[in-house]
């Protein structure tokens, strides 16, 4: 958990229907890498923990007979629903509980993944609840973050969303310091994941790079999207001001770009695993 804050059930509060058009999609073969990884054939169970909208579980629920995804935000569980129904997928469970409520009743799984959200729990509490819910073999997996960066990875066919001016606009409304929830990262959120995991019992790490970087072309309603899916700026934080600010951003990217589109390219995606040994 990050340092000089304390969670609450407002951190995601407004984002989650912003939240799978607005984040940068994962590789195509994210599935195929982490079925490659783990040797999976369909068996076995799959926690999601601090699953969102259903991102990474539904994106694999095909690996596994079951997939439970957990969150601590009813939007979210909400949202996952609502799109597990969209799709099809017929072997995802959703429950609302916070990870340090973990093993909260769900038995034993085959894989927990983690994307995105680690950072935010009482980690070490975390992790060693999931070693003791993971069967021998299995694994804790966290799906590195995918970020737009790297211009020295091509031209782009249309200009780059504007994030150092979105941060100055953003700033002037709810302050220099980055909000999450009703606190502030005062000091970032935590990393050294790996001394944590490993920590709790699991093996050494392995880091399995997904290829698939690519330029992602996106409109304006998309970019306002990422704004309002982010913690940072979730749609409670701006109250009354919403609606300024959303008129606000609006104009800042019409300026940046009069068509309405912008490009990026996709940022480096990982797996990073830790098995739990069999004895």
């Amino acid at each position: 958990m990050p340092r000089g804050w304390q969670w609450d059930e407002t951190l995601f509060k407004g984002s989650a229907a912003y939240y799978e058009r607005g984040r940068l999609p994962y590789p195509p073969g994210l599935a195929d890498a982490l079925a490659a990884a783990l040797g999976l054939d369909g068996r076995g169970r799959l926690l999601d923990v601090g699953c969102g909208p259903g991102t990474v579980a539904l994106r694999v629920a095909h690996l596994f007979e079951e997939v439970v995804g957990l969150d601590a935000d009813a939007g979210m569980i909400a949202e996952a629903e609502r799109r597990a129904a969209e799709l099809g997928v017929g072997n995802a469970r959703w429950v609302r509980a916070l990870a340090e409520e973990l093993p909260a009743g769900l038995e034993i799984f085959r894989v927990a993944t983690f994307a995105q959200s680690f950072h935010w729990m009482e980690r070490e509490r975390v992790a060693a609840a999931v070693y003791e819910m993971i069967e021998p073999g299995g694994a804790f997996v966290q799906v590195g973050a995918s970020k737009a960066e790297g211009a020295e990875a091509g031209p782009l066919p249309y200009p780059a969303p504007p994030r150092e001016a979105v941060t100055e606009v953003r700033a002037r409304y709810l302050g220099p310091e980055r909000r999450a929830g009703q606190g502030v990262l005062r000091y970032g959120t935590p990393g050294n994941e790996d001394a944590v995991v490993r920590g709790a019992g699991f093996g050494p790490i392995e880091v399995i790079p997904i290829e698939g970087r690519r330029v992602v072309e996106r409109t304006a309603d998309d970019l306002v999207a990422e704004e309002f899916s982010s913690s940072g700026s979730a749609p409670h934080l701006f109250g009354e001001r919403l609606p300024a600010y959303e008129v606000e951003l609006r104009a800042l990217l019409a300026e940046a770009s009069p068509s309405g589109r912008f490009a990026e390219w996709s940022g480096e995606v990982e797996l990073r695993v830790w098995r739990k040994p069999r004895a």
